[in-house]
């Protein structure tokens, strides 16, 4: 009889083993990018956003800028018959502000980053020379290639300032908006990659709150079987714990699992748990077929389960019943783990309970969910106690019907 419970220990633990791999490989496929267009999107650099390489999109926006500014100017020059000549002086003009803005972008990534009084003051300084200087080069392009004859002196060389400065200030603003803009969006998805973290160790912490009264029981029952010489026993429970701790460092602490996935698990542990109370743990599933497909966070009903056997077999002489039932509501999965409790059922297992289990689901339940999911507690018909859980129904299937 030990040999045959020894076997099934090792077929629900190949089984989970299975699971576990087929859920990883699962995780890989839906990682990997798909799509016919892929490759033709790389080649063009659309596979990823525009400001995700910034310096290509400075060269980009620079250049398309100051083409506009070409052919705009271009156009009302000709309109105007103002001659082939013209289209030599917008080159210029052209040229003399791409390289202005070159340099100025130089001194503004100093600038961005120092306090918003000093950035603001030097740039509009900066702006000012800039646009003085581009007002000369104007004043003398116009007087070289359109007006010969015409003989400007002193300030008649900023007469084109006022133009000149309002295309550099709003060069400016627009360099200075994208830039904080990309700044902004970097802290905030800093700031989510921090909370993501956060939350991820918050789940770990969670999961690996295991009871450790469960493992100091485990081996105490084995040390105990070993005394008492009979091996077989002790070799399967020792089995039956190997499968059970090795799922727990196959999966990671914040993965979700299918709930079939998490049934073989548990029946590992009660089979563990059943070589201590043999007949006085009395467990019984009743999954709808519907709800098998369905992801939970791994482990998540295990400090149930055990929860039930502490206070509901334990103290009981003839030991107790256990029931796992999982049906679909909606596009929701409602599980409910219940006992038929110590026999008076005069002291609820939220008051009697000094660990960690239930206040552990709650919060990982809050972590996973939010407040999309549904938990309470109730004196069941059996006369023992009731935890009901509520999920949202996640699984692989774009319907799951």
């Amino acid at each position: 009889m030990d040999r045959a419970t020894a076997r099934q220990a090792d077929m629900a633990s190949n089984s989970v083993r299975a699971l576990a791999e087929a859920a990883a490989q699962d995780r890989a496929a839906r990682s990997r990018g798909k799509g016919p267009a892929r490759p033709f999107l790389a080649g063009v650099g659309l596979d990823r956003p525009f400001f995700d390489d910034k310096n290509r999109a400075f060269w980009v926006l620079q250049s398309i800028g100051w083409s506009g500014y070409f052919f705009l100017r271009s156009i009302s020059g000709l309109a105007n018959n103002m001659g082939a000549m013209f289209l030599v002086h917008v080159l210029l003009l052209t040229a003399t502000g791409y390289s202005l803005t070159l340099l100025m972008a130089s001194l503004y990534r100093r600038l961005i980053t120092m306090r918003a009084m000093w950035t603001v003051a030097i740039s509009l300084a900066t702006v000012a020379l800039a646009a003085a200087a581009f007002s000369f080069i104007e004043t003398w392009s116009y007087t070289t290639f359109l007006r010969p004859d015409a003989r400007p002196a002193r300030f008649e060389y900023l007469g084109a300032i006022i133009l000149d400065f309002s295309i550099l200030s709003a060069w400016s603003a627009l360099y200075y908006g994208i830039n904080y803009y990309l700044l902004l969006e970097d802290e905030i998805d800093q700031r989510s990659q921090l909370e993501s973290q956060a939350s991820s160790a918050q789940l770990a912490m969670l999961r690996y709150q295991l009871n450790p009264h469960f493992l100091f029981n485990t081996l105490n029952s084995i040390s105990t079987l070993v005394l008492l010489k009979q091996t077989e026993r002790a070799n399967a429970m020792l089995s039956r714990l190997s499968s059970f701790l090795r799922y727990t460092l196959v999966n990671e602490p914040t993965a979700k699992v299918t709930l079939v996935q998490e049934v073989e698990t548990l029946k590992l542990y009660l089979e563990i748990e059943k070589m201590r109370f043999e007949d006085r743990l009395r467990p019984h599933f009743k999954i709808d077929a519907d709800t098998i497909g369905a992801r939970l966070p791994s482990l998540l009903l295990q400090p149930l389960i055990e929860n039930a056997i502490k206070y509901a077999v334990t103290p009981s002489e003839n030991g107790a019943d256990i029931w796992l039932t999982a049906r679909r509501e909606g596009r929701a999965v409602r599980i409910e783990v219940a006992d038929s409790g110590p026999g008076d059922g005069s002291v609820p297992i939220d008051a009697q309970s000094t660990g960690v289990g239930l206040a552990n689901i709650k919060d990982r339940l809050a972590q996973a969910y939010g407040p999309a999911h549904g938990y309470s507690t109730r004196q069941n018909e059996h006369g023992g106690f009731s935890v009901i859980i509520e999920i949202p129904l996640e699984t692989d299937q774009k319907d799951f019907s």
